[in-house]
């Protein structure tokens, strides 16, 4: 929040398993932030699922930290 109130663009990045929690906590604190959830779960993956899940999740993670005109 404090970021975000210095126009300091970001996010968070969670697993879907935390869907839920985000809402929760967006609605208990007053604040939506931007986020990108992608698969779950996260542990015990390798490190190629990992970098795949990265890669597919790329895109969504730079829009929440680079403003474009489109």
């Amino acid at each position: 929040m404090d970021l975000d109130r210095r126009g300091i663009p970001g996010g968070f990045i969670a697993s879907a398993e935390f869907v839920e929690a985000a809402a929760s906590q967006a609605r208990s604190l007053g604040f939506d932030p931007s986020k990108v959830f992608v698969g779950h779960p996260i542990q015990d993956r390798s490190n190629a699922e990992m970098e795949k899940l990265a890669e597919d999740a790329f895109q969504e993670v730079l829009a929440l930290v680079v403003e474009t005109d489109a």
